[in-house]
């Protein structure tokens, strides 16, 4: 489902579309929740439109869906924030209105959101100076929810959701850390709090806290309700860890507590309660605030611990003596038949009977657990003494004969030796003494293989029936005297009679019960300890148990082949039935409560294996059942896993990789089943953890377990191969062999990212290679696919374009390897220059990280960079890039990208991140460098741009916005504008004149820095100099147009001047000022008239359209007649040319001359 997103509105309207309150319309809402939980950003959407329209009706189905949807998108789901806090605004209002709704359920979930939505809304409060209204609706919400935990008729569901929203409360309302240091930013808490914010009043919402936790004490102390007292303690561990100035209050609450309140509640309540203290105390002990308090928390759990022990002695002495007081009930209860006069065995019967039923309903229900052991011991010899001898074997004859246990003499069945009926008299009991009388047997001596067990494991097989029946045929003592007396020379013994199903299972379970019994027995008895040391009586229970399923069943005639038809098959297949029903019986118990019963699986399939083992020796016909109940014990646990809440790791999970661990033998599909479950986001954890323990504690499965992780490592989804990075990086250095193992398969990944031959030149490329015999024949560092390693995440080639989630899956661990080893530095930067392009620009992306995380300080880093391999330059321009983005280059960057520029003919956009830190020499010197790689395209443009922003004096407004590489150097070492706009101009040939007019035109943009006073300085500059650059004259033209303020000083200074240089003599010079002139006429026309006459007669002929402008202005100086004269001749009387006309700049500086 989260892969496959269900459409939100299609879902809700089939929803809506089927009968309300439907099992079908639980159905589509439970699949919509999955599918936006796992994608929840409709949710707001979802919530916002539904929660007014459900919150008027009654209670509902969906009502409660579109309630527990808003619980989770505000409390649990990965929404943003901000997202968060905006849902949380919008449903405010509702959830008013819902506090008071008559369903308890819906105040419940209502007030679950409210605890969420409080320090939301209060932080965006604290910020947010007009929304009095909605800082009113939430105070009228917390009023509310304050009155559930003191109103008695609120329900303790509801209380015990009011007392967590009370303890959110608390902590919003308190002041936080005071360390900035510490400071969580998503901790809101009183002190976000302004001193002049209109309606939140800071000191009496603090006020109000404090005396809600004097409350919440003062409850601790009175309160009868232990789900109340729980809740208080439970909420009380996160008050400690995000306020350590309450540590210390709340530390002498709990020393002080006691159960005083918690009188007349039953003993299980109280222990509760004073459990959770317990735990309390010992978290905030075992935390970074407990130190300072532990001498007081010591002497809480040790007094703690002394009333604890009070107690349940007090509860176990209580039980006893109502034990006690009703087995004396039961002993002193007259008989029902006072008047006749039975016979002793049928009295006896009766007296039975009678006190049975008077106790039975007592004993039914009382915990004999609880009981010392001593007490119980004297209560059965109580019971016991009250019958004498005969009475009591009477007893149980009749008890056995009433229950079927001894079959009556008439039965008609295989003949049997001679017995004694149940009917035997009491007469005949003594004569058994001798026998009952014979010395115990260690059951721990015997041999578990005799006679008498050799039926048991078809005995074991009906569990499930249910049935109650009890067998345990035991040899009845009245029967010894005769069995003594016969001839066993000559007898030949009989066979076993056959047992119906209900019968093996009865007779099983008592044989089960007797060795649970004997191992209880056996662990208060030296003999164990003794005679075996490291053996436990419940190791000899397992044991037993173990070997009843696994040993003691034998297949008649299973030492020759076994036909596979007739009567002989059928048998053959019912033994195999009950022996799987049996183990069936033992894996369910197993799998009912496995991290406790971990040693008995471990010690059934230790014991299954070798079973097979010698089995299969005996016979090769013998059926292995290690591999099959092993795979059905996993694919359990699986369904297991299946069944849990977001699969969060439990006790279960750390059982079941222990098991996995201590199994003799690991079949394959194991390793598969770990990677299956590596790869499943919800039981990762599982599969990792076992795998982890493979490789360190089963050296057999190392390598297989290890190259799991190996191949997990280039897995596409980035939180399975960022968990399966975390477990082997540990192994780096120093653990071998992991480690070379591990480093081998990460060079293997990067050389797949190398260039490879076409797969129609791969044959006749490894054909050359071999019959050269020379690794380094392969042109461009292209390698044979045949030689790359493969995983099953891993394309068989990498596409091209190459995908940077591609790329990543094979570097990633690399990179990751890198940090605690950079000589691994090496390896990328040699196989950076075997890479295709696209290849290439997805590494200097994915390397930030790894670059950041080693410092510009890293000694093989700055070795690399100045020894970098052939091709390996764009890489380390981009690890100079990363060095200066965020921090200031140190002075030995500078020194090393200096020595690398000088020797060695290095791109100019090495220089780029250093350039501010040099002095003004230096940058004087590689300023036309870095201008010299303008092409016309943007990117370099910028570049440019942010390099003129961090080398001038006067820096524009958007200073810092468009690199961060700022101005540090003194203030002395910048260049001014005059001398930037200078230098181009002097150094356009070394530059280019393309890139110098859009070094230049990136100057003009910049109108900040090169206002017109800047550009009249460059200009009388410029011309001050003997030899004027070739473009002077288009930058005249460039800042007249761009600034017309110059025009007064180009036309009565610049171009006088450029007339006494003679300008007519460069022919592009010449050019530019006839256009310059053109641009500001007629403001030129006073200086054109003192060129010489041959001159002016050239450049109104070039530009006709001056012609009538400068006659006018001529004729009305009305000067010397002579020299007037002499102008109109040269101006002519040509009334035909048009008048000028100003020109726009984009014309001008397209016809100005490069």
């Amino acid at each position: 489902m989260a892969g496959n997103p269900v459409d939100p509105l299609q879902t809700l309207s089939a929803a809506l579309a089927v009968p309300a309150d439907s099992k079908e319309q639980a159905d589509i809402l439970a699949t919509l929740r999955e599918s936006l939980e796992a994608h929840p950003n409709p949710i707001p959407i979802l919530c916002t439109t539904l929660i007014k329209t459900v919150s008027s009706a009654g209670d509902s189905l969906l009502k409660r869906w579109v309630l527990d949807l808003l619980h989770f998108a505000i409390s649990r789901s990965n929404l943003s924030n901000e997202v968060r806090t905006q849902l949380a605004s919008q449903s405010v209002d509702t959830l008013a209105v819902l506090l008071h709704d008559i369903n308890a359920r819906t105040i419940k979930v209502s007030i679950q959101c409210l605890t969420t939505v409080y320090p939301l809304l209060f932080r965006s409060l604290c910020t947010n100076r007009t929304l009095r209204q909605q800082w009113d609706v939430l105070s009228q919400c917390k009023a509310r929810i304050l009155e559930f935990i003191w109103s008695p008729t609120a329900s303790t569901g509801v209380k015990v959701s009011a007392i967590k929203f009370m303890q959110r409360v608390i902590i919003v309302q308190t002041r936080g850390i005071s360390d900035p240091r510490l400071q969580n930013k998503n901790d809101p808490n009183i002190s976000n709090v302004p001193v002049d914010h209109p309606f939140l009043p800071g000191p009496a919402l603090e006020a109000e806290g404090m005396k809600l936790l004097e409350s919440v004490i003062t409850m601790l102390y009175t309160s009868q309700n232990p789900e109340l007292l729980s809740a208080i303690l439970h909420s009380w561990s996160n008050l400690v860890k995000q306020r350590p100035a309450l540590v210390q209050l709340v530390v002498s609450s709990l020393s002080s507590w006691t159960p005083a309140a918690l009188s007349g509640l039953p003993a299980s309540s109280v222990k509760s309660v004073e459990k959770a203290v317990r735990i309390l105390l010992i978290h905030i002990s075992r935390g970074p605030h407990g130190s300072s308090f532990g001498a007081q928390i010591n002497e809480a759990l040790s007094l703690q611990a002394a009333r604890m022990e009070r107690a349940s002695a007090e509860e176990k002495a209580r039980k006893a003596a109502v034990a006690v007081s009703a087995t004396e009930a039961t002993k002193k209860r007259p008989s029902s038949t006072p008047a006749e006069h039975p016979s002793d065995a049928k009295r006896m019967k009766i007296d039975v009977d009678i006190a049975g039923n008077a106790s039975a309903a007592f004993l039914a229900s009382f915990d004999f657990t609880t009981l010392p052991i001593s007490l119980i011991t004297d209560l059965i010899v109580a019971n016991l003494q009250a019958f004498t001898e005969p009475a009591l074997l009477e007893l149980v004859q009749t008890y056995r004969q009433s229950r079927g246990l001894i079959p009556a003499p008439p039965v008609s069945r295989t003949p049997q030796p001679a017995q004694h009926t149940p009917e035997a008299t009491p007469t005949a009991v003594p004569s058994a003494e001798p026998a009952v009388k014979d010395e115990p047997v260690d059951p721990l001596q015997m041999d578990i293989d005799e006679e008498e067990m050799e039926y048991e494991p078809d005995r074991l097989n009906m569990q499930l029936s249910g049935d109650e029946t009890i067998t345990e045929e035991e040899t009845i003592p009245a029967d010894l005297p005769e069995a003594l007396t016969l001839d066993l020379i000559d007898s030949t013994l009989l066979g076993p009679k056959e047992l119906t199903d209900v019968e093996r299972n009865a007779l099983m379970r008592g044989s089960v019960g007797r060795i649970w019994d004997g191992a209880e027995e056996l662990k208060v008895d030296s003999v164990v300890s003794s005679q075996w040391p490291d053996t436990s009586p419940t190791d000899m229970w397992m044991l037993l148990i173990v070997r009843m399923v696994t040993r003691v069943a034998h297949l008649d005639g299973e030492q020759s082949p076994v036909p596979e038809d007739g009567g002989d098959a059928e048998t053959k297949i019912d033994f195999y039935s009950r022996q799987d029903n049996l183990r069936q019986t033992l894996c369910d118990y197993i799998m009912a409560d496995f991290p406790s019963r971990l040693r008995l699986v471990t010690t059934w399939m230790n014991e299954e294996w070798y079973n097979d083992r010698i089995r299969m020796a005996d016979d090769p016909h013998w059926r292995p059942n290690y591999e099959s109940w092993l795979n059905q014990i996993v694919s359990t646990y699986q369904t297991v896993l299946e069944g849990k809440p977001e699969g969060k790791p439990d006790g279960k999970d750390k059982a079941f990789a222990r098991f996995l661990l201590d199994l003799p033998s690991v079949p394959p599909d194991v390793l598969g089943l770990l990677r299956d479950l590596s790869v499943d986001p919800d039981k990762m954890h599982v599969g990792f953890t076992s795998l982890r323990e493979f490789v360190l504690e089963r050296p057999s499965l190392r390598a297989e377990a290890l190259q799991v992780l190996l191949e997990l490592t280039t897995h596409p989804d980035p939180v399975t191969r960022r968990a399966a990075i975390n477990t082997v990086r540990r192994w780096v250095p120093g653990i071998e062999p992991m480690d070379n193992m591990i480093r081998d398969f990460a060079l293997q990944i990067l050389r797949r990212l190398q260039k490879r031959p076409p797969k129609d030149e791969a044959p006749k490329v490894i054909e050359e290679q071999a019959s050269a015999s020379d690794e380094n024949n392969m042109e461009d560092g292209q390698l044979p696919s045949e030689d790359l390693l493969q995983t099953p995440y891993l394309p068989e080639e990498i596409e091209l374009p190459a995908r940077k989630a591609h790329v990543l899956q094979h570097v990633e661990l690399l990179f990751a390897l890198s940090v605690k080893i950079p000589e691994f530095l090496d390896e990328i930067f040699t196989a950076y220059g075997q890479m295709e392009l696209t290849v290439q620009e997805a590494i200097q992306d994915l390397i930030t990280a790894l670059i950041k995380s080693l410092g510009s300080s890293n000694g093989k880093l700055l070795t690399l960079m100045r020894t970098c391999p052939p091709g390996s330059e764009s890489l380390a321009l981009r690890v100079l890039t990363i060095f200066t983005e965020h921090g200031r280059p140190s002075a030995q960057l500078v020194a090393l990208v200096k020595g690398l520029i000088s020797d060695r003919d290095l791109d100019a956009r090495f220089l780029i991140p250093i350039i501010a830190e040099m002095d003004k020499p230096d940058i004087l010197k590689y300023l036309p460098r870095i201008v010299s790689i303008l092409n016309g395209q943007q990117e370099p443009k910028n570049l440019v741009r942010s390099v003129f922003s961090s080398v001038v004096t006067t820096p524009p407004q958007t200073f810092g916005s468009v690199s961060s590489n700022l101005p540090r150097v003194r203030q002395s070492e910048l260049l001014t504008p005059a001398e930037l706009m200078v230098l181009l101009h002097e150094a356009e040939k070394e530059i280019g004149l393309k890139s110098a007019i859009e070094a230049i035109g990136v100057c003009f943009s910049m109108t900040d820095v090169f206002r017109s006073e800047i550009l009249a300085v460059v200009m009388q500059q410029i011309v001050d100099e003997p030899v004027l650059p070739v473009l002077f004259l288009r930058t005249v033209i460039q800042a007249v147009t761009t600034y017309r303020t110059l025009v007064g000083f180009v036309s009565t200074t610049l171009l006088s001047r450029l007339i006494t240089k003679k300008i007519w003599q460069n022919p592009h010079l010449w050019e530019g000022f006839i256009r310059c002139a053109k641009v500001i006429a007629p403001a030129s026309f006073g200086a054109l008239l003192q060129l010489p006459k041959e001159q002016l007669r050239e450049l109104v002929d070039k530009q006709p359209s001056l012609k009538s402008g400068l006659r006018e202005y001529v004729t009305k100086r009305a000067g010397n007649k002579a020299r007037v004269a002499g102008f109109l001749d040269i101006f002519g009387e040509d009334d035909d040319a048009s008048p000028v006309a100003p020109a726009t700049p984009d014309v001008v500086m397209a016809s100005v001359p490069a």
